[in-house]
């Protein structure tokens, strides 16, 4: 019996992004979207070549810049607009000093099919980044790989970038950050047992060891909270609690209150190895030392009002 010959399987075109997408902000979703309406329009499949650790690990590891979303944050985002598949390259010395055309030969040794290239208007590439969007056309034009750089996008009249982004989160300017990001900064983390202070004070808390590279500024937030698949509205307190521990405390806590039909939640005994995913909305005001415990008591409750009115 003569069997026919396998059909011959041809791989998707690849639209690849390039570029850290720290943060996936405004700015870099409309790179995604360029690579996303080539695809479209080959049948084809849209990818993101980004690097780990960032760059600055290796150029100022005495100061290295703090991203604003993890890995694993950084890639679920990325797949929530479209994105296929995620290369995310080992940044070491080795790999800062490729020349352009190593570089371009290396994109096709390591992504299938690839059809172009979508990259922000000011990337640069290769060693000592001596290469520009004009360069890699003219590389990529030889393999015939079209190259597409998408102009910055603005808000306020100022371009959005991953440095406006950060001093935002630092300065506790959620709103704004917000804005630039395109959803709310967040933090998720499993919910560890406390002191029960906040039980004693009528304040019930859940709380997260949270230590980002990124750390926003220590103070009190109107925030959003989900615990399992529901959500409230929330006032979050981040930082050392100077009121109730000694200076030498050097690890942040995120201690967030449930503002609505929670008291449920937050007596289940469940909640202490929860999920917890809190979303930060507002500034409310900075941390501080109260000389008391009903002096900080009467503080929360009027953050509580001020949260209410957002």
């Amino acid at each position: 019996m003569i069997h026919p010959p396998p059909m011959q399987t041809h791989p998707r075109p690849t639209h690849l992004a390039i570029g850290m997408f720290d943060g996936v902000h405004l700015g870099h979703r409309a790179i995604i979207a360029s690579a996303l309406r080539a695809a479209r329009e080959t049948d084809g499949q849209v990818a993101v070549y980004t690097f780990a650790p960032h760059p600055s690990h290796v150029f100022h590891p005495e100061n290295p810049i703090p991203q604003i979303l993890d890995a694993p944050a950084k890639e679920s985002r990325l797949r929530a607009l479209g994105v296929e598949r995620v290369f995310a390259r080992p940044f070491t010395p080795e790999f800062a000093s490729l020349d352009a055309p190593a570089f371009l030969e290396l994109l096709q040794n390591e992504v299938p099919a690839l059809a172009s290239i979508h990259v922000g208007f000011d990337f640069r590439f290769g060693r000592a980044r001596a290469s520009d969007v004009r360069q890699l056309r003219e590389l990529a034009s030889a393999l015939g790989i079209s190259v597409v750089a998408t102009p910055g996008v603005e808000a306020g009249g100022t371009r959005i970038s991953s440095t406006r982004i950060r001093q935002l989160i630092a300065n506790g300017d959620m709103q704004e950050a917000a804005t630039l990001l395109g959803y709310h900064y967040e933090a998720q983390g499993t919910v560890r047992p406390g002191r029960a202070l906040g039980r004693t004070i009528g304040v019930p808390t859940l709380n997260l060891v949270w230590e980002p590279e990124l750390a926003p500024r220590h103070g009190v937030y109107v925030v959003q909270a989900r615990v399992g698949s529901r959500w409230f509205p929330g006032i979050a307190n981040y930082g050392l609690r100077p009121t109730i521990e000694t200076p030498d405390v050097a690890c942040p806590l995120l201690e967030t209150h449930l503002l609505a039909d929670s008291t449920n939640v937050i007596n289940e005994g469940f909640v202490e190895s929860c999920q917890l995913h809190v979303e930060w909305l507002r500034f409310i005001r900075p941390e501080k030392q109260f000389p008391t415990i009903e002096a900080l008591r009467s503080q929360i409750a009027q953050d509580i009002r001020e949260a209410a009115r957002r």
